[in-house]
This record gives C-alpha cells, sequence and structure tokens, in this order.
C-alpha cells in the first residue's frame, strides 16, 4: 500500500512546477465563459448514443428531455409540461409550446416520435434501444401531444423519457460532433475529440438565458496540471477529476471553494464470466475477499469513498443493506480458490495459482489502484498484469467485452431496472450493458417481474431478491460509492451539486464579479 509520505512527495512535486506554470499553454477562452477542467475526453454528445459520464453531463446541457431529475432524483418537467399514464400500457406527454431548438425551428410532439423510433430502429444500433424496446408505438395526437403505446406494463418507463431530443431528420453523427442541434440552454459551439468541447450559451432558451456566456469543457489528462491550470485561473471549476492527494494543497494554496458531498457513484471490478476461470463463482468471491477496499478508500482515496455493498446506494428507495458482504479476508480466499480447483503450486512461494489481466486507464489514480489490486492478489496466489489504456481504447474494449478484470463506475442511477440492462441475459451488447456475459434464469424472471409490476412495495421486494442474487454471484465486485468532490472559482454562484454528478445546474450559475482575462 502506498505510504503516507506520498502526499508529501506529490505536494513538492506540484510546488516544483508552479515556478514553470507561466510555462504552460495559454488557451483562448471567449469572455465570460466558464472553463470546466475534465480528466477524459467525452465520446459521442449525440444522445441517442451517449453513454460515458462526461458524454451525458455535456449533453444533458445541450438537450433537453421530456422529464429530468432534480438533484434528489426525483423526476420533474422539462419538454413535457406534464404526463399522465392513461392506462398500464399507455402514456400521453403534453409538450410546452413555444420551445425551439438551437436553429429556431420550434420543437413539436413530431421530433419526440423522430427521437425515439431512431432509438428503436434497430440500424442506428443504438445503445439506449434495449431499455426502450418495450415501446410499440409513438403516436401523435397533436402539435404539443405525444402518445407512447407499451407491449406490457412497464414501471421505469418514465426514466426512459429522459432521452435528449433532437430535430426531425437529424442523422446519426459518425465522425466529428459538430453540427449537433438541441433545445436546450447551450448551443455546442465546438467539439475537438481528446482536446475541449465548447458550449455558447442560448440567448431564447424557454427557461431563460443562462448568465454565463458559455462553458469551454477542456480536457486535461494530467492531474498535476489540472492542478496548476486551477491555480493559474486557467480552469475554473473542477468536479470529481481532482486526485485526493492534491486537495490539501489546493485548499492550502489557492482560494479554491470545495465541496464535498457523499454522492451515489458505484465504482465496481468487472468480470468477464465467459473465462474459464472467472466464471467460477468461488473465484470471484476469493477476489472480493482480496482486495482491501477500506485500505485503498483510506490511502488512495484520501476518505473520498464509502464502502460499497452493491450498485444501489443506502440513499435509494430499493437500497437492500441485507445482502451478502466480503470483508477483506485473505485466508478465506485462498479457501475459496482451493475449492475451485486451483491451489497453490508451491506454497508461499512466486508460482501463481493463474494469471488475469485487469484493464484500466493511463490515470494516475487509476494506475495506482490497480497496482494496488495487483499486490492485493499476490497474496493470495494471483497473478495480475495490469494493462494502461488512454480513455478511449479502454472504453471500447470494454463495451465489446475484451476483458478479464477492469474497473468502472455507474452515475446517475434512477430507477432500480437499470439491473436489467446490466445482467439479463437478453442485454448482452449491443442491446444492452451485460459485457461480462451474466446468465441466471432466476435473476432474469425477477427483472422481468421487476420492470411489469407497478406496485412500489412489491418492486422493493424484488429488488432485494435480486440484490442478494448479485451480492452472492458477483458479476460485479463492488468498491465504494464516491464522493462529490466539486472545486470552483470562489467568484462562482448558484451551481447545484448533484449525487451523481450531474452538471446541469451550470444553467443557473454565474460569476458574482467580472471574471479577469487569463
Amino acid at each position: 500500500m502506498v505510504k503516507k509520505s506520498k502526499q508529501y512527495i506529490l505536494r513538492a512535486f506540484v510546488c516544483l512546477w508552479i515556478p514553470l506554470a507561466g510555462c504552460l499553454s495559454q488557451p483562448q477562452t471567449p469572455p465570460g465563459y466558464l472553463v470546466v477542467g475534465l480528466e477524459s475526453s467525452p465520446g459521442r454528445l449525440d444522445p441517442r448514443y451517449a453513454t460515458d459520464a462526461n458524454s451525458v453531463r455535456i449533453g444533458a446541457l445541450v438537450f433537453n428531455s421530456l422529464v429530468r431529475a432534480d438533484e434528489n432524483s426525483r423526476l420533474q418537467p422539462d419538454l413535457a409540461e406534464r404526463w399522465e399514464a392513461v392506462d398500464e400500457r399507455t402514456y400521453l406527454f403534453h409538450l410546452r409550446n413555444g420551445v425551439t431548438f438551437h436553429n429556431g425551428k420550434p420543437l413539436t410532439a413530431a421530433d419526440v416520435k423522430y427521437t425515439y423510433d431512431s432509438v428503436l430502429d434497430p440500424a442506428t444500433r443504438s445503445p439506449k434501444r434495449g431499455p426502450l424496446q418495450t415501446v410499440e408505438a409513438v403516436e401523435i395526437l397533436g402539435r404539443y401531444l405525444i402518445r407512447f403505446r407499451l407491449t406490457a406494463p412497464h414501471a421505469p418507463f418514465l426514466e426512459n423519457a429522459t432521452l435528449g431530443i433532437v430535430p426531425v431528420g437529424s442523422p446519426p453523427v459518425r465522425g466529428l460532433e459538430v453540427n449537433l442541434i438541441g433545445s436546450g440552454p447551450f448551443t455546442l459551439e465546438e467539439h475537438v475529440p481528446g482536446e475541449k468541447v465548447v458550449l455558447k450559451s442560448n440567448p431564447v432558451y424557454w427557461e431563460g438565458p443562462p448568465q454565463i456566456a458559455g462553458i469551454v469543457f477542456r480536457v486535461i489528462p494530467d492531474a498535476i496540471v489540472r492542478v496548476l491550470e486551477f491555480k493559474k485561473g486557467t480552469v475554473d471549476f473542477v468536479q470529481n477529476d481532482i486526485e485526493p492527494d492534491m486537495l490539501p494543497w489546493l485548499e492550502s494554496h489557492t482560494d479554491a471553494a470545495v465541496k464535498i458531498d457523499q454522492g451515489t457513484t458505484f465504482q465496481y471490478i468487472g468480470t468477464n464470466l465467459d473465462h474459464p476461470v472467472l466464471r467460477l463463482r468461488e473465484v470471484r468471491q476469493a477476489i472480493a475477499h482480496a482486495v482491501d477496499r477500506e485500505a485503498v478508500i483510506r490511502h488512495l482515496l484520501k476518505g473520498l469513498g464509502t464502502g460499497a455493498t452493491g450498485l444501489l446506494s443506502p440513499a435509494h428507495w430499493a437500497y437492500e443493506p441485507r445482502v451478502p458482504q466480503y470483508r477483506f479476508d485473505p485466508e478465506q480466499a485462498k479457501r475459496l480458490l482451493d475449492q475451485a480447483g486451483f491451489p497453490d503450486p508451491d506454497g508461499d512461494g512466486p508460482l501463481p495459482r493463474f494469471t488475469l489481466s485487469y484493464k484500466t486507464t493511463t490515470l494516475d489514480l487509476r494506475r495506482r489502484i490497480a497496482e494496488a489490486f495487483k499486490e492485493h492478489l499476490r497474496r493470495v496466489g494471483i497473478e495480475l498484469e495490469v494493462r494502461t489504456y488512454e480513455w478511449g481504447t479502454f472504453y471500447e474494449d470494454i463495451k465489446k467485452g475484451n476483458f478479464h478484470l477492469y474497473s468502472l463506475a455507474w452515475v446517475g442511477v434512477t430507477d432500480p431496472d437499470i439491473y436489467y440492462n446490466l445482467f439479463h441475459s437478453d442485454s448482452f451488447p449491443p442491446n444492452g450493458d451485460n459485457r461480462g456475459r451474466y446468465r441466471n434464469r432466476e435473476t432474469d424472471a425477477l427483472l422481468e417481474r421487476g420492470r411489469r409490476s407497478l406496485v412500489s412495495a412489491e418492486r422493493k421486494r424484488i429488488y432485494s431478491q435480486v440484490q442478494h442474487i448479485l451480492a452472492r454471484d458477483l458479476p460485479y465486485i463492488p468498491l465504494w460509492w464516491t464522493k462529490n468532490v466539486v472545486v470552483m472559482n470562489p467568484t462562482i454562484r448558484g451551481f447545484i451539486p448533484y449525487p451523481d454528478g450531474e452538471l446541469i445546474s451550470l444553467k443557473k450559475a454565474s460569476f458574482s464579479a467580472a471574471k479577469p482575462p487569463v
């Protein structure tokens, strides 16, 4: 495990870099724009294809949806002034009159139908298609009235009404996303993959124009450079992309406004159940016992995480706390590996029981966490080959199922039907995100019941069972729920942190004083 002195070494390293700060690039930021520092580049901003967190969060500032979750994860009206369930399989949405797209075209029911139809069309290969497969028809009843008919009762349907709406005729953008048109508080001005996304304030936004002139999302992969850019004033805002070691230095060397709140983002180790070793439940349970997650939280995350029992956090209405948990217990891990048929070939000698690969990104904190896992597993006889990739390559491999082990996070969980997308046997990519190829008929049946039931108490019982089964089978090995850390220019006002890290409240942000040029 990393020694305590690591923090001081990093502080010293930053201090050595400070005299060189003037040599760093001086990006030209338009006057009045807020600059957000990101550690990784968003993938696709088109709401029909956006799946990574940065794409979803930035896209929410460009596109409106029928409904939107607020800071308490409750669904609120957005494009729909109101909605009603006519019966168990029929929903009506009454749209706002007077909403226009960024090109001036009115947003009507035809645009809503086009957006959903394009996702449901198999030819578009949208990753959002799986959760919408219960939609039988989307019907225009009037210029601002639209009806969704479902093939069966579907409790989480309203969560699927959070899809960003695009204009009729918008083709899926395969290359550079420079002509995306939404109706949100900001327009897409520029998108340079791997470098930046520039949004401009929408002066005719139906809720009123934002108070800031625009937002520049700058991709700065190096953690120290992100800190230096904030120190210089060329970055105004960073959320969850400041390494824990850097926070004490920032608080003592800058006037940063720092907010730390418990979040709901779930970090996990994903497993490939088609792998001849990992398909054995005892092996996955052994890995869970071998990983010292509390030590990682304490030493590498500096306490900015809470040990997780599963995907749903304690703040979620369907959270089940009484599930099997895997305390750090290397001896139990060894016994499970013996039971699985993988005895240690030379006792305490150097030969491993077997070798697995672990994929992660090139970011320093992720590499250090991977090395900690490597040491934990070595102690129980598992050799872990750590393989690091830049974000785009890493994420493509995970989506394709090209991995043994990896670690990622899920954000923005509203309805527990997400379990269907992650663990139902019909949700293998491209129909869903069951990337580890988990198969369990009992789980499938429960997930099908859970999405059909419209009774909250019954759904809670169903998803309690699902959580028990997944905690036993461990297609995901739970790690932690992250705490949200927001570091801001102290003159920023109006930003409300969301537990899932959403950035939508930037539409209400402002500078309390004129922002000086940099």
